[in-house]
């Protein structure tokens, strides 16, 4: 817990989005008994409290914190189109949590940017995600809003290891160029810490991001080593380059590294997978056979 703050009881959670992030930090709540629901994009009936996104007014109205998981499209953030007046009217509530992207700081040509840089967003999907933030930022003057910026996603079902068993991995060859990644398991322990911090209402930026950006080639050939396999061969990126989809060229078009020492103060947290090598040794013992169905 970070100096000043004082830890709340266990309320009522309600996440939009059980996706792979959602679904963690709802498990994670409820095992510190928090009384968790969540919304499904299909409700299959999958996982206790799976609420049809449009069904979710009730549990809205019976909550006292509210996470947002969904990224915005064309229209704009999908929870707010359905539910902002519903929140801005929710009576318990008394904290929101949203997870947005890195990607809104842009390119800086491999510089460090921290939680303090202002946005600069330079693809459209970016600027999707600037705009959504702005706008969970206008229920700040009633309760306290956690805007977490966050990094290249992985974990159980979503790493290196799934590609090398299939033998489709790549290791793209651009040296310098690194990037910055958080492990699930530590944006579900982020949000948690963030939930128990009673502070008053305001806005709050925190960067999710591991202390080691690494480049791709260097993370497929560890994940490799640990499986006990040859590494992928070097594709040289101007090669790779010609064969991505236009979201991988916008990916690739940004290099940044992510500070994240502030958001570990505020929290009171330590990273538990400080790098890629501790989170992909846990992937791997958690997994030694074959990675989960995303």
């Amino acid at each position: 817990m970070a100096m000043g703050q004082t830890e709340l009881r266990p309320g009522c959670l309600l996440v939009f989005g059980l996706g792979y992030c959602g679904t963690a930090v709802a498990r994670g709540a409820a095992a510190e008994g928090w009384t968790v629901r969540g919304t499904r994009r299909v409700r299959d009936g999958a996982g206790s409290g799976a609420l049809a996104f449009d069904a979710a007014a009730p549990a809205l109205a019976d909550s006292t914190h509210l996470l947002a998981t969904a990224p915005p499209d064309a229209s704009g953030d999908p929870v707010l189109a359905r539910y902002a007046a519903a929140i801005a009217a929710a009576p318990r509530l008394r904290w929101i949590g949203y997870l947005s992207s890195t990607g809104v700081y842009g390119d800086r040509a491999g510089g460090w940017v921290d939680e303090d840089t202002p946005p600069a967003p330079s693809s459209a999907r970016a600027r999707r995600r600037l705009a959504a933030e702005q706008q969970w930022r206008a229920f700040a003057d009633r309760v306290p809003v956690d805007i977490f910026r966050v990094a290249g996603i992985y974990g159980p079902g979503r790493s290196p290891f799934e590609a090398i068993r299939a033998g489709i991995a790549r290791r793209v060859d651009k040296p310098g160029h690194s990037f910055g990644r958080i492990h699930r398991d530590d944006i579900a322990a982020a949000v948690l810490a963030a939930m128990r911090q009673a502070r008053p209402p305001g806005v709050r930026i925190l960067n999710l991001a591991d202390d080691l950006p690494a480049e791709n080639a260097a993370v497929v050939a560890e994940a490799a080593r640990l499986l006990g396999a040859a590494p992928p061969p070097l594709i040289p990126f101007a090669e790779a380059l010609a064969g991505m989809s236009e979201m991988g060229r916008s990916f690739w078009a940004e290099h940044r590294r992510v500070a994240s020492a502030k958001t570990k103060a505020a929290l009171g947290i330590a990273w538990r997978y400080p790098t890629y090598r501790e989170g992909l040794r846990a992937i791997l013992l958690e997994q030694p056979v074959q990675g989960s169905p995303q």
